[in-house]
């Protein structure tokens, strides 16, 4: 975004925020309308919040010292404490706003104003006739407790005994560690698990009873917590025995330890297990794209003997391996890990063969079809040098560099990676600015933005890779731009673009095949539109001529390449090439690197 944009975003109007009906109700408060004197001081710093439930004894009496109602037995009430949710549930204005000044324990008297209670304008809280709503009152109130309220229904809630550390919970599939026992709501103890091991589960595998899963994954490392369940959220499983005639169970839980586990594809087959925590934040501390990474790792075929076929600290003398992020030096599924790694993290991969060593140079010792398990330490990395920083000759230094990189990963048909060096390159030349008439000649020669033919090369392998990945419209901007740049790259950009439309075509005509009849069919009728291929399976193009060569014969190998079948796309890239990078915007199938 320029300087303009910035500024025109920088002051556009904001949108007025629009107050809540609590926050209007609050408005109304004035100094004097809501007194507050303890009675009995309570215990602990914690403090209700909204949506915690309440569970507290209400009084009400005049200033007199007559008991309008009450909640407590010797005070003519049911002796059944008021059970509120804290911000949903209705409540008069001085609770509202009294409550959450309370500890737990604490009882306190509140002098209200009418305005303060049943005398508010459009109070949500009904009382009967002759209630003397239009006087001042005293409202004594011992918060007796309050819970986190995990499900909405108050079917699950929490009680913190003692808080945890860090801010991440479980959730799936986490590997957990906790100490649990189980009582009914009248104390009974139904099971436990607090000596020997402690109990261990994978979170969303359905091995504890839903209510308790759900409160263990609001909980910090290290946190203790009493979490209770009603009874249709205690669904059947081998944790515990069925119990019957119970609408509660109290579960005393200790987080011990949670395992950061990572379904990086989605489909179960490249799995990240974190064994050792990192130094920093996790994503803001994991490497970038570009960075310098040094790891130790250590490769493991899972066969039967689980067999070391390679360790650094053994086979490379000791030293860490050193790779760049984004150039495809080491296996895919490596890679996508470790940009998930904080430095000093300890991981433990299990990755499928094609993103193993199926597509990545096999080392003697690693069979075809193999799965791999990697043993992963990230002991630090390196972010790439900002251009900012550079003079004029250490920056063509890094714009070779780049381009040698990408025409690699070119000719390996690793398109996205190639792109990706390509529009660094052509981005980054934008903040170029050479001193004099030497460095000026040279930088024509070779930037980007100009007319020439380094320029129409990159453009030219950026659009081939675009084209190869199904993104056509990005492809087509390319081989346009190549001949508005050099008139003598125009019959290679033709014959490209000749290719592209054919590729066009025969997408659509495999799509109409695809889904021939398929809106046909009457309410209920199913109809099968075939298999549904890996959106991500493009096999490898013929590779183009680095030096884009204007022979005849090269232009009629291009049209005859643009007259060839395309490549076997994928179902969901012949029905829409740029849903390919929508879906892996979602995780689908592939994980966004962060």
């Amino acid at each position: 975004m320029d300087v303009e944009e910035d500024a025109e975003q920088e002051f556009k109007p904001q949108k007025k925020k629009i107050d809540s009906d609590e926050e209007k109700r609050r408005k109304k408060i004035v100094p004097g309308s809501l007194m507050k004197a303890v009675v009995r001081p309570g215990g602990g710093d914690s403090r209700p919040a909204d949506g915690d439930q309440l569970i507290y004894h209400c009084t009400i009496r005049t200033l007199d010292g007559v008991v309008v109602e009450s909640t407590r037995s010797e005070c003519g009430g049911r002796g059944t404490p008021i059970r509120h949710v804290l911000g949903k549930s209705k409540m008069i204005l001085g609770l509202l706003e009294g409550i959450p000044t309370m500890p737990k324990g604490e009882v306190a008297m509140f002098k209200m104003k009418p305005e303060m209670h049943y005398g508010e304008e459009d109070c949500p809280v009904s009382v009967p006739d002759g209630f003397p709503k239009d006087v001042e009152l005293h409202f004594e109130i011992e918060l007796i407790d309050f819970f986190k309220v995990i499900s909405k229904d108050l079917g699950v809630l929490k009680k913190v005994i003692n808080d945890g550390q860090g801010w991440e919970s479980p959730r799936e599939p986490y590997e957990v560690k906790a100490w649990i026992s189980a009582k009914t709501g009248n104390g009974k103890l139904i099971l436990s698990h607090t000596q020997g091991e402690p109990f261990f589960f994978t979170f969303g595998k359905s091995e504890v009873p839903k209510g308790l899963e759900m409160g263990i994954g609001t909980m910090a490392k290290g946190e203790k917590a009493v979490v209770y369940v009603t009874n249709q959220y205690l669904t059947p499983c081998h944790f515990m025995p069925t119990v019957e005639d119970v609408e509660e169970v109290h579960f005393e839980v200790e987080l011990i330890h949670f395992i950061q586990v990572r379904d990086v594809l989605g489909d179960g087959r490249l799995i990240k297990r974190r064994i050792r925590d990192g130094r920093g934040e996790f994503p803001m501390g994991c490497p970038l794209h570009d960075s310098l990474l040094h790891v130790h790792y250590k490769g493991i075929l899972l066969n039967e003997e689980k067999t070391v076929f390679y360790d650094t600290r053994v086979d490379n003398n000791g030293q860490p391996l050193q790779f760049s992020s984004g150039e495809g030096l080491v296996p895919q599924g490596f890679e996508m890990c470790v940009r998930l790694m904080l430095p000093g993290e300890l991981a433990l991969v299990t990755c499928p063969p094609d993103y193993a060593y199926d597509k990545f140079p096999r080392p003697a010792n690693v069979p075809e079809g193999a799965h791999i398990q990697w043993e992963i330490e990230l002991l630090d990395f390196e972010t790439a040098k900002d251009w900012t920083g550079l003079n004029f000759r250490e920056i063509m230094q890094e714009v070779e560099k780049i381009k040698g990189t990408g025409k690699r990963l070119f000719i390996e048909a690793k398109y996205e990676l190639a792109k990706a060096k390509y529009e660094k390159v052509l981005r980054e030349f934008n903040h170029v600015n050479p001193q004099d008439d030497e460095e000026g000649k040279e930088f024509s020669n070779t930037r980007v933005l100009d007319a020439n033919p380094v320029h129409v090369k990159a453009l030219y392998r950026r659009g081939m890779a675009y084209m190869s990945a199904g993104d056509f419209d990005e492809a087509r901007d390319d081989f346009n731009k190549m001949m508005k740049i050099d008139k003598s790259s125009e019959d290679n950009a033709k014959a490209a673009l000749l290719k592209l439309k054919r590729e066009q075509q025969e997408v659509h005509r495999r799509a109409q095949k695809q889904f021939k009849g398929l809106f046909d069919k009457k309410p209920g009728e199913i109809f099968e539109a075939g298999v549904v291929d890996d959106i991500d399976q493009i096999p490898a193009e013929d590779h183009a001529d680095d030096d884009l060569d204007d022979s005849d014969s090269k232009k009629e190998e291009d049209i005859h390449q643009a007259a060839a079948p395309p490549p076997r796309m994928g179902f969901l890239s012949q029905m829409w090439p740029h849903g390919r990078r929508f879906l892996r915007g979602l995780g689908l199938p592939r994980c966004t690197i962060l």
